[in-house]
């Protein structure tokens, strides 16, 4: 009688995990949810659905592609018990989005390391675009990533980014003060609105060559796409930048430089990913 009511005590998402144990929580309920999982032959879509004895459950996943997920490695920064600090390159994601994707993500990159963590974004603190490189910090526990989360929110970290723009700007450096909405008519995109949320961002020129300019960001928020959005607002596209109707380049010139923040042992600490070369030899192939 208890194993029976212990079985029809199961939530569906479960017994998918139950079956298919190198899926996550987060995943398996997405797989219920977009259909994929069915309970003696009918559809289920409902994560949290009771399972009754006896009840069959199929799957229609190929945990394979579990497998094919490639292995890579990361240049690390820095790295205790509780977290670690990388230089994401150009072209890697930070995590992955919606359904399952068999590409190597930073997340995954950072499964081995955690513990008493999981799901698809499990450690991942704060984001870099795909396009976009530099330093990134990840938690390694539950603890490190509340405390390190709290600084990002609370404006407690100073981030500073290299970015590679068309044009030169007409005030050397300024703060640039325009909120970011989504842009309704492109959704992947963003723009500057006045219904948006706040957005700040702090600028200072470094160098000036004919048609370019190599500047020093400070952004004070967090928006998605903030730098390349405000970038493209003035009239200055960040080279490479082709959703925001930047130059042509072989990859998006930004670059998250330094990152300061207190790590979880309480150490106020400022990591850095130099410059790329394609950086300084860009400035000089164009100056």
């Amino acid at each position: 009688m208890a194993n029976l009511e212990m079985s029809r005590a199961q939530r569906l998402d479960q017994r998918v995990i139950e079956q298919m144990p190198t899926l996550t929580r987060s995943y398996a309920s997405k797989l219920i949810e977009t259909g994929k999982v069915t309970v003696n032959g009918e559809v289920v879509t409902k994560s949290g659905y009771k399972m009754r004895a006896g009840d069959e459950v199929a799957v229609d996943h190929d945990d394979e592609l579990f497998r094919q997920i490639p292995v890579i490695e990361l240049p690390v920064v820095y790295e205790d018990e509780d977290c670690v600090v990388i230089i994401k390159p150009v072209g890697l994601l930070t995590h992955s989005k919606g359904a399952f994707n068999p590409e190597a993500t930073v997340a995954t990159w950072l499964r081995g390391r955690l513990r008493s963590m999981e799901g698809e974004r499990a450690g991942i603190v704060h984001r870099l675009d795909r396009a976009t490189s530099g330093v990134m910090i990840c938690a390694k526990t539950p603890d490190a990533h509340s405390w390190l989360q709290k600084q990002f929110a609370q404006r407690r970290t100073k981030k500073n980014y290299a970015a590679i723009i068309s044009g030169h700007l007409n005030q050397p450096e300024a703060v640039i003060d325009m909120p970011i909405e989504r842009n309704p008519k492109k959704p992947q995109t963003f723009r500057v609105g006045a219904n948006g949320k706040s957005a700040v961002t702090q600028y200072h020129t470094l160098q000036m060559i004919d048609g370019y300019s190599l500047l020093e960001l400070k952004p004070t928020t967090g928006r998605t796409h903030q730098l390349r959005v405000h970038m493209a607002n003035l009239g200055h596209p960040i080279v490479g930048d082709v959703l925001y109707d930047g130059p042509q380049a072989d990859r998006l010139f930004l670059h998250a430089h330094h990152l300061e923040l207190t790590l979880p042992n309480r150490e106020r600490t400022v990591f850095t990913a130099p410059l790329p070369p394609e950086f300084a030899e860009f400035m000089q192939h164009h100056g």
